[in-house]
């Protein structure tokens, strides 16, 4: 029996008041670590009509200029007038930061040379910055192994920006909002259901100052120069019975941080599967590499990717747990969801012979304290917008797929021995 659903996901653009912090935060993260590569990070970001709050945990020996770089951020994203209730020149910053306990230090600083290449004695060492859970997950939906709906929202999301940015759609302002419901027939993608884009947008367009006339050219230029190249090189595409939507409330002019605030951290199911998958709880941005909220979450990524692009599942999905101060994960889980080619007790076997899911081990495998210095001081604030994962715009250490073919191997070996 065919079995049909309806299954959304959403995304915001870089202008959102959410991402502006998660932006913030990690730009504080990269040019700490481009100075310090074993700086402590826990930065969070507040930002409301008028005012940016920096907060949290640093230690580290690097000097840096905090409201600087939170202007500088701002200003990248797009909020550079008054125009838009929001400006990087007159919006407040203020900077309320503390050093990080030295109670939770003191489980990871202890030989912590991850930069270099440590022993497996040194790793062993090395335990947690803090106890959690984290999901990665992956399938073969899209050519990135992603879920559809995340990957159709991102792709639209990043497009508003584009057209923003080049002019072509000059009335556009930074904050946005899009949504994408995906038809599954038996677990597969095989229509567009629904496609919802909410988008800032200019009081008037041009000399268009009728607020129906300017709704229907947003929704049409939106349509040709947005959704449509989207769809481009995806055989599912919208058709006649696909809903489009586009600020269904009429409107949108207020926005950003002076239409509602925005916190880091709070858009954790935009950031990785759109809902697709389970998520541990724990946010990324502002956090160093020591911290398994975000170095385990891209291990997850690393292993599930790996595994579907082995060709050895068609959606798979991988949990770790960690306790604080200690090296080796408490818990490992494998989930094929009965796609799998051989046993998940099996294939979780092959995968702890081959992958390294110690937290130094991790930040030593993706080189993680290092990539902001060695990519001109920024990398985790380009992941902070559109996704960690899936992305095909930057080249992500977790996004490789170098164990596919010794996953295959390995686990032909172990059919082999095994009949």
């Amino acid at each position: 029996m065919t079995r049909r659903y309806l299954f959304t996901s959403e995304s915001v653009t870089e202008g959102h008041p959410d991402k502006i912090c998660d932006q913030i935060s990690d730009t504080i993260l990269d040019n700490l670590l481009a100075q310090d590569p074993e700086s402590r990070v826990a930065a969070e970001v507040v930002v409301n009509t008028g005012l940016v709050l920096i907060t949290g945990e640093i230690s580290s020996k690097a000097q840096v200029n905090y409201i600087d770089l939170a202007r500088q951020k701002i200003a990248e994203i797009g909020y550079t007038g008054e125009a838009s209730g929001f400006s990087c020149h007159s919006c407040a910053v203020l900077v309320a930061l503390d050093a990080q306990s030295p109670d939770i230090a003191q489980g990871v600083n202890t030989a912590h040379e991850t930069r270099k290449q440590a022993s497996d004695e040194e790793l062993d060492r090395i335990g947690a910055g803090d106890q959690g859970i984290m999901f990665g997950f992956a399938c073969n939906e899209t050519p990135e192994l992603m879920p559809l709906p995340i990957s159709l929202a991102h792709r639209i999301a990043r497009r508003l920006s584009v057209v923003r940015k080049t002019g072509v759609l000059p009335y556009l302002r930074p904050d946005g909002k899009t949504q994408v419901t995906v038809l599954y027939e038996n677990d597969r993608p095989v229509g567009i259901d629904t496609i919802l884009v909410s988008t800032q947008h200019t009081p008037e367009i041009g000399d268009i100052t009728d607020e129906a006339a300017i709704q229907q050219k947003i929704k049409q230029d939106l349509w040709d120069v947005v959704v449509l190249p989207v769809f481009s090189d995806i055989s599912i595409k919208p058709d006649a019975n696909t809903r489009f939507l586009v600020n269904p409330t009429g409107k949108f002019v207020i926005g950003g941080p002076q239409g509602d605030s925005g916190l880091t951290g709070r858009k954790i199911i935009v950031d990785t599967y759109g809902g697709y998958s389970r998520h541990g709880g724990g946010a990324f941005s502002g956090k160093d590499p020591t911290k398994v909220d975000r170095s385990a979450a891209y291990a997850c990524r690393y292993v599930a990717k790996n595994i579907v692009a082995a060709g050895l599942a068609e959606r798979c999905e991988v949990q770790l747990s960690y306790a604080i101060g200690v090296a080796r994960p408490v818990s490992i889980m494998i989930d094929t969801f009965g796609t799998g080619k051989i046993d998940d007790d099996r294939l979780l076997q092959v995968v702890k012979q081959h992958f390294e899911l110690r937290p130094a081990g991790i930040i030593q495998a993706f080189n993680l304290q290092a990539l902001p210095a060695e990519r001109g001081g920024r990398f985790y604030q380009d992941v902070a917008a559109y996704g960690h994962f899936g992305r095909t715009d930057i080249d992500l250490p977790w996004e490789q797929t170098d164990k596919a073919p010794l996953l295959k191997a390995a686990v032909s070996e172990a059919l082999s021995v095994s009949v």
